[in-house]
């Protein structure tokens, strides 16, 4: 079985991330026991499908995964988020989200090693993964999935912070 750790975002604003692959299933955790979601997913002949998080607190992952790209969906047709990756040598660019909206990913392999950043210099997220024998494009996808939850997280976190601060 080979393992996927690492961290998305810094050591305060982060989330770590553990996942064992055996070929086909992605199964692990991103963030801690209290503050995280599971992720588990699925790849077969090129499409993936699989869950982040619970029943109520999550999303889906559906789409394509090929050793030369990576067309996602994550969340729902209305509120989610799409993940387009190109996979070439030891470079893993793309776009999360949207064109106008959206966030650049500029992903590198070095070795054993999946590191860059998702988004940008300001509100981007550092990416820092040991592959330990996960394909790179189910690696790069897992990294944007745990962005996504923790960008959920804080845009959670600040929606409360002022509601509660509001009156």
């Amino acid at each position: 079985m080979s393992e996927l750790n690492g961290r998305i975002g810094g050591i305060t604003q982060g989330y770590d991330l553990h996942a064992d692959w055996n070929g086909e299933r992605l199964d692990g955790r991103i963030g801690g026991t209290f503050q995280g979601k599971d992720i588990k997913l699925t790849v077969r002949a090129g499409d993936v499908d699989g869950r982040i998080g619970g029943t109520f607190a999550g999303f889906d992952a559906d789409g394509d995964v090929t050793a030369q790209s990576v067309s996602v969906r994550l969340g729902g047709h209305i509120d989610g988020d799409d993940v387009h990756l190109q996979i070439s040598g030891d470079r893993v660019p793309g776009r999360y989200s949207g064109r106008i909206d959206g966030k650049d990913i500029d992903l590198h392999v070095s070795g054993d090693r999946l590191h860059g950043r998702i988004g940008g210099i300001v509100e981007g997220k550092d990416v820092n993964l040991t592959l330990g024998g996960v394909p790179v494009e189910v690696a790069a996808l897992a990294a944007a999935c745990a962005y996504k939850a923790l960008e959920d997280q804080q845009a959670h976190d600040a929606s409360a912070a002022s509601s509660s601060s509001g009156g």
